[in-house]
């Protein structure tokens, strides 16, 4: 190879590499900034200059100038709509450093969006409109940078040009966002009057304001220090794949994601705990004696410990943290509204758990900052939650580490991604409760009681027959000597739930609740009815995961509406028709079937009395087997 050709790809291999973001409220210009941008650092190709002409008159909003904005917004309803939807990525650099930027969308409803391209940035640049200054959006978006991680913010007061580049409107601007950035810690913040349009302060100071003596847009990026401050960071390798090949080779690849490995140290498993020493380190199919952060490899461990997908290699001397229980910052990303106690899955690096908020503490007004008493979030909203995974995850604390302390929450049913969040600390509860060994189980207590313990749970519309047919089933059972305990929605009601009211996120935890006392009760060898219209599947698939293989019975007891409402004898239908009772199961909030609940009940078919005995025949047959 030449050596002014090795020479250059040797300066293109030490280039840095910076990640940024433009974000801001709607019409701030970031689509266009990123195009000048572009355009004025010689980085787009004739053949997209010409492209950009023809979109220009096709699309354009700047008249027979070149519209910049269409450099980015590629989608279709984007060019139409002249806003950003999604997040686009543009790749460049200069002699100096490479770039990645991501152009993030303003409107409030593709907040969730913004928070995706914000989750690998290192700098956000982040646009004010100086005819309009400050705004929610712009305090949201900042605040979101903030919460993920971002240290380097550029406020870039746009469209002076509109405001006669006036340095009155700039100071004004940029004194009251360095107000709101200190408040919320961001200290690191370079304020650059520019206009996007006009290409003014963008790579080159601006004849139009001379007022301005600080560094232009491109300038700025070129020379700001991103680096990990932290240059003796822990190893941090998150289990990708167990590799095994064959059955002389076991281990463990992944990704580097802070610190390094070197053969020979001695390392932690996380979160089983178990400690060994590097044996081997793979680079491909190369052995290397030690990894440095970024690099992926696939490592060899002394010892035979249990390792999966998902646990966390760190060193034995600075290990992370492992819990179950947390605090967390949760921005959520979904239209239905957070629900308390409702099982989601939550996923943290390449491990997928079982998890659910169990107390929210409170939403953050993005405008305030202050805390407000909630007991749900809605969409883009960001909140402070208490946290419970189903087994203990390895993590550290966002602050410290974005890698291996964010994660995203799932819906179980629709596998979309509903919230984000950054763990900020396990919860005392971790190292202070623990289970306590009792001589006396659940198998004991069966055997002394001759029976199978179990939980028969009854769903339904209200007027279905739930009640009528529990009472009848557990007469009947306990006529035979079984003993029981039946759970009833209304009775619950009086005393362990009296403070819940009829919301969705109020069900939620009526249900959570009852399931755990039902699961205490069939611990204690009953056999357990509960007889509550329980509207949700994600909250009985969450009663179920409670108990052994078998052990739940779903009783769908199945009428249809109109049928419910002529056996109402409480008047409650009637009452929900005409406003009287808000969030009533059937009218304005929803009830979800069962898919395949183990028995069906179709109370319009048969009596309760036939309904009863089918239940009991099939119990006989399937769980009361002394």
């Amino acid at each position: 190879m030449p050596a002014t050709a090795e020479k250059l790809l040797k300066a293109c291999r030490e280039k840095t590499l910076l990640r940024f973001i433009t974000c801001g409220s709607v019409d701030d210009g970031k689509s266009t900034l990123i195009g000048r941008l572009l355009y004025e650092s010689k980085l787009v190709l004739d053949d997209q200059l010409a492209a950009l002409a023809r979109d220009s008159r096709r699309f354009g909003t700047q008249g027979d100038e070149l519209d910049f904005a269409l450099l980015v917004d590629g989608l279709a309803a984007e060019r139409e709509q002249g806003i950003t939807i999604d997040v686009a990525y543009r790749y460049c650099e200069t002699a100096r450093r490479k770039f990645i930027i991501a152009d993030t969308p303003g409107h409030e409803q593709y907040t969730r969006n913004m928070v995706t391209g914000a989750s690998t940035a290192d700098l956000a640049v982040i646009l004010v409109d100086a005819r309009k200054g400050v705004l929610t959006q712009t305090r949201r978006h900042t605040r979101l940078a903030s919460l993920l991680g971002i240290r380097h913010a550029v406020l870039a007061v746009n469209k002076l040009d509109l405001v006669g580049y006036s340095q009155e409107a700039f100071a004004r601007i940029e004194a009251e966002f360095r107000g709101f950035a200190s408040r919320i810690g961001l200290a690191e913040v370079t304020a650059i009057p520019v206009s996007a349009l006009r290409g003014d302060n963008i790579v080159a100071s601006s004849a139009n304001m001379p007022w301005y003596a600080g560094p232009a847009l491109m300038e700025h990026l070129d020379a700001v220090d991103t680096a990990d401050e932290d240059a003796a960071a822990p190893l941090r390798m998150i289990v990708q794949w167990v590799n095994r090949p064959h059955q002389d080779f076991r281990g463990y690849s992944g990704r580097v994601l802070r610190g390094r490995a070197a053969v020979g140290d001695a390392v932690r498993v996380l979160p089983a705990g178990g400690e060994a020493s590097i044996t081997g380190i793979l680079r491909g199919a190369a052995q290397v004696g030690a990894a440095e952060a970024g690099v992926s490899v696939t490592v060899t461990l002394s010892g035979d410990l249990d390792v999966s997908r998902g646990d966390m290699i760190c060193p034995a001397a600075r290990p992370a943290g492992a819990a179950s229980h947390f605090q967390a910052a949760l921005v959520w990303m979904a239209d239905e509204p957070l629900l308390p106690g409702r099982p989601y899955l939550l996923k943290a690096g390449s491990k997928t758990v079982a998890a659910s908020v169990i107390g929210l503490k409170y939403r953050t007004s993005v405008d305030t900052l202050e805390h407000v008493a909630a007991t749900t979030l809605g969409l883009n909203e960001i909140g402070v939650c208490n946290l419970e995974t189903a087994e203990p995850i390895a993590f550290d604390p966002y602050a410290d580490c974005r890698d291996t302390g964010s994660f995203i929450l799932i819906d179980r049913y629709s596998n979309a991604t509903v919230g984000a969040g950054m763990l900020q600390f396990a919860l005392r509860r971790d190292a202070n409760v623990h289970w306590q060994r009792l001589d006396i189980n659940k198998a004991a207590r069966a055997a002394k009681k001759q029976q199978t313990p179990c939980v028969l749970w009854f769903t339904g519309l209200s007027g279905a027959g739930k009640s009528t047919i529990a009472n009848l089933v557990e007469k009947k059972l306990f006529s035979e000597g079984r003993h029981t305990y039946l759970l009833d929605g209304d009775n619950v009601r009086h005393g362990l739930n009296r403070d819940l009211g009829f919301t969705d996120a109020d069900r939620v935890e009526n249900i959570r609740r009852v399931a755990e006392v039902a699961a205490l009760m069939a611990d204690a060898g009953l056999i357990v009815l509960v007889s509550f219209i329980s509207p949700f599947r994600a909250e009985r698939e969450m009663a179920r995961g409670l108990f052994a293989a078998g052990e739940f019975v779903e009783v769908h007891v199945d009428a249809s509406l109109q049928t419910a409402e002529r056996r109402d004898t409480k008047g409650l239908y009637r009452k929900a028709r005409q406003g009287q009772l808000r969030n009533f199961t059937g009218i304005d909030s929803p009830y979800e079937a069962p898919t395949a609940p183990e028995i069906r009940i179709d109370t319009e078919a048969c009596t309760p009395e036939e309904a009863a005995d089918a239940i009991v025949t099939y119990l006989t047959a399937n769980r009361l087997r002394n």
